[in-house]
């Protein structure tokens, strides 16, 4: 007999739901019922504690630090697959074959370039916008191009229009960097790969190619993958809701880069630097610093440390620091800041007060040290941070668009607000008179009448 949850209300009925359960043994109460038959509904601000969809994608345990990307521990997929394998993977749900694998490496490459008309549209942004403004606008002006007809009518079509976002989005992040500090946009080079040909993008000059090193190569490869997919984070839920109206894919990443673009979202790496930044001009000792966090006085906060998810160690902190060492070990880099890194990372690791919390250094910590070790502006973060982040929103999109009878996504809401009220007009508010169920001015204040004028409905 299937498992049920007994719900007791107030009036005394009771209702039993549906648990159920999931592949990693995750069990769920099944509200859907629940206001059909009662009139009630469930309010979980943040969605703690909802689960809002059925997903074969990702798997989070927060309490245990374990990611799995279609069942593969994230740790072995850092290991053994590049970003590109990755994003097969999430988007189909398989490891590719070699052959596979090829083609979809061809397909990246044929769909690197933006059309020449398009590239005009850079130069209607202001020199100072952010790129994560010209980004969104962007994937939704390509979609123009790229996908007129607006429906994928086939599964080679998919691939295609899959392959073509996944591949412009690092063309137009990029030209938005170009464009801001007023170099030439590179085109896209046929002979290099997923990552380097960015790289190329981002610091070559007409005049001079950038050669990465293989060091700077791995450690942003592993940076795009690690941030691949998280599960029904703020964007990746945008990314669905939006999917769920029937929007076309384009649209709904466009709406995943709008929601990544928060401050407490895609931009926790930019804060890790600027807190960095902060201790460097202020003078300020690490001892010091930590001192004043722990003291909470001045509302001082140690950025990139905790994570809402996890409450162990988070499991891409751990790869990326490994690839935060090698990369700084390299390139022999003099920054003060990625010095100051290192002792906060070794003083709140020593801290019982932040150890007893479980205030670990996050993915965003060690990843804002290696964006800034590569030469990545801090605007850009959150850029990079997107491009990682595409192939998870396709594959997201992807589950809606394969469930023809996906529900559009509609929350509901407990109101708060004034109840019925009645319509006064100009004259009545002008007097501070409030309706029957609010405060009343006195009878002797009342005018016996209203200016007729006011019987006109206002034209604006």
């Amino acid at each position: 007999m299937p498992e049920t949850a007994s719900l007791t209300l107030p009036d005394g009925r009771t209702i039993e739901l549906p648990v159920i359960v999931g592949s990693e043994n995750e069990h769920a109460i099944d509200i859907s019922r629940l206001r059909g038959e009662t009139g009630y509904i469930t309010i979980d601000d943040g969605f703690m504690n909802t689960g809002s969809c059925k997903s074969e994608i990702t798997f989070i345990d927060g309490e245990k630090g374990v990611l799995r990307y279609r069942g593969y521990p994230v740790e072995d997929l850092a290991k053994n697959c590049s970003f590109v394998e990755t994003a097969q993977l999430l988007i189909w749900g398989e490891l590719p074959t070699p052959e596979a694998r090829r083609d979809f490496s061809d397909l990246l490459t044929e769909n690197s370039a933006l059309p020449e008309d398009f590239r005009r549209h850079f130069t209607a942004f202001p020199v100072h916008a952010h790129p994560m403004s010209i980004m969104s606008a962007m994937i939704n002006a390509l979609q123009s191009y790229d996908l007129p007809g607006l429906i994928i009518d086939d599964e080679e079509e998919f691939e295609r229009v899959s392959g073509a976002l996944m591949s412009k989005v690092r063309t137009i992040a990029a030209a938005a960097y170009k464009s801001s500090i007023g170099e030439p946009i590179m085109y896209p080079r046929y002979d290099l790969r997923y990552v380097e040909n960015f790289l190329h993008m981002m610091f070559s000059k007409p005049y001079r190619d950038y050669v990465p090193s293989a060091e700077a190569t791995a450690a942003l490869n592993l940076f795009f993958l690690l941030h691949a997919d998280h599960e029904q984070n703020c964007s990746t839920s945008t990314v669905r809701m939006v999917a769920s109206g029937q929007a076309n894919m384009y649209a709904s990443v466009a709406a995943g880069v709008c929601a990544l673009w928060g401050r407490l979202h895609g931009g926790a790496n930019q804060a890790v630097m600027e807190m960095l930044s902060f201790i460097q001009s202020s003078g300020m000792s690490v001892k010091d610093y930590v001192a004043k966090v722990k003291d909470r006085a001045e509302g001082i906060r140690l950025m990139g440390f905790g994570h809402r998810v996890y409450r162990a160690f988070d499991p891409r902190a751990v790869l990326l620091k490994d690839a935060c060492d090698k990369l700084l070990n390299a390139m022999h880099i003099d920054d003060p800041r990625l010095e100051i890194a290192k002792q906060l990372e070794e003083a709140a690791l020593s801290d019982d007060y932040f150890v007893s919390r479980k205030l670990y250094p996050n993915v965003d910590f060690y990843s804002g040290i290696i964006l800034t070790a590569l030469g990545i502006p801090v605007e850009m973060f959150t850029v990079l941070f997107a491009i990682g982040r595409v192939p998870g929103w396709i594959a997201h999109w992807k589950e809606i668009y394969d469930v023809p009878s996906t529900k559009i996504y509609r929350p509901r809401q407990v109101y708060t607000g004034s109840v019925r009220r009645e319509w006064l007009n100009r004259f009545q508010r002008e007097k501070g008179y409030t309706d029957s169920r609010g405060f009343k001015v006195p009878e002797e204040l009342r005018p016996t009448q209203a200016p007729q004028a006011d019987a006109v409905p206002p034209t604006n």
